[in-house]
């Protein structure tokens, strides 16, 4: 197995709106998310309360945690293989101390790379923030304070398909599309999440639509490195 991918543990989470609806949070937090709502620009007229049950769970101000999706590359009878599993519980701070203990448990934290799709920009901050947020000690592998960036072990994969251009966001779903990398979502999409949540009860649709983008992103960044993608018959899901 290729050295650079000994210790990457992939990673991507999904969220959803802290409550489920706009009139159930507190008068505090209605004013803040108002005041929030001023500053999501579209061409689409909606009223405050649409605007929470839709983008709320963006914000780690206003969302929570559901399902935490990890990839694991291995050799599987000689060939590269790919563990994925997802922690998912309605708890957040449940889901949190679980994560916790997978990543301090498991890995050596010096040595440990996180790898993301806009995991520098949403996954890996939303992560550290609802960690706070729920009193529980950000573990060093995704603790920025006082290192240097080359002391920060964080990959991603929209970063390395930048080339340097700040100002392009491509998603993972165009990605994929482009290099013909087989996916194993669920008939959902990132859109729909807050409404199977609350609506649906659909945690487990949304940890299987979670553990898809990491399968997505683990073979998105082989091929951004040149490597050979894994075989469908050696990516392993654990639920």
């Amino acid at each position: 197995m290729n050295a650079g991918l000994k210790n990457l543990l992939v990673i991507d989470i999904e969220t959803v709106s802290g409550s489920p609806n706009f009139e159930s949070l507190s008068e505090q937090f209605q004013k803040h998310w108002q005041r929030k709502a001023l500053f999501i620009k579209s061409e689409e007229e909606k009223s405050v309360a649409d605007w929470y049950f839709e983008r709320a769970g963006i914000f780690a101000e206003f969302g929570k945690i559901v399902v935490i999706g990890v990839g694991i590359f291995h050799e599987l009878k000689g060939e590269l293989a790919l563990r994925v599993t997802s922690f998912q519980d309605h708890d957040e701070v449940k889901l949190l101390k679980e994560f916790i203990k997978f990543i301090e448990s498991k890995f050596n934290h010096q040595s440990l790379k996180l790898c993301g799709h806009n995991g520098k920009e949403f996954d890996f901050p939303y992560l550290c923030r609802r960690m706070i947020v729920n009193d529980l000690q950000i573990p060093e592998a995704l603790n920025l304070s006082g290192k240097k960036p080359w002391e920060v072990h964080h990959v991603d994969t929209m970063e390395l398909w930048k080339f340097g251009d700040k100002k392009n966001f491509t998603s993972l779903d165009l990605l994929a599309t482009l290099f013909n990398i087989e996916t194993s979502k669920s008939n959902i999409d990132g859109s729909q999440v807050n409404a199977v949540y609350y609506k649906e009860n659909g945690l487990n649709n949304i940890a299987t639509y979670c553990r898809g983008d990491v399968i997505a992103t683990a073979q998105v960044y082989l091929k951004l490195k040149g490597l050979p993608l894994v075989k469908s018959a050696n990516i392993i899901q654990v639920d």
